[in-house]
């Protein structure tokens, strides 16, 4: 039965692997916008705690919806901890020009949805994480995540938009 188990989660693990993957060699393969377009597809990596995980990433940054707020939305597939979880998340960021500097910082957040394998067991929950990052125009970004409801608690990252 526990051998049965492990084979299962192990092939669960290798299937969000290979999710992971293909999904960073489209965002990757993506037609990079301009700098000055300030949107586009963009992947990320980091660390999670709450559970304790390494993941990978991708998301689209939008033109301004409403005075300068972004939509982000983003999937994340996270591994360790005895568990594999997998996130979409529904964010909504605003960004201010750093003052002499070309970075410019931005905080927001939204609701998402995890799916997270545990032990053979998949369970799935609502959440909603807050984010606060600084981005430089080039699209070289880094931020933290805190996640409340059944969102990794803590998220450090760093990652690249395409097109700033």
């Amino acid at each position: 039965m526990i051998a049965r188990i492990r084979a299962a989660s192990g092939r669960w693990l290798m299937r969000g692997r290979a999710l992971a993957a293909v999904a960073a060699v489209i965002v990757c393969g993506a037609q990079a916008r301009p700098a000055l377009a300030q949107q586009g597809p963009g992947v990320e990596v980091g660390a999670s705690g709450g559970p304790n995980q390494f993941y990978v990433g991708a998301n689209y940054l939008t033109t301004p919806i409403a005075d300068g707020v972004r939509f982000r939305p983003a999937f994340e597939v996270g591994v360790g901890d005895s568990e594999t979880l997998v996130g979409v998340n529904f964010d909504f960021v605003d960004r201010i020009q750093l003052r002499r500097t070309p970075w410019k910082l931005y905080f927001g957040g939204g609701p998402g949805l995890n799916i997270i394998r545990h032990a053979g067991v998949t369970n799935s929950g609502g959440g909603f994480d807050f984010v606060l990052g600084v981005q430089h125009p080039k699209g070289l970004f880094t931020e933290v995540k805190v996640g409340v409801l059944d969102s990794p608690s803590v998220k450090v990252g760093v990652g690249w938009t395409f097109g700033g």
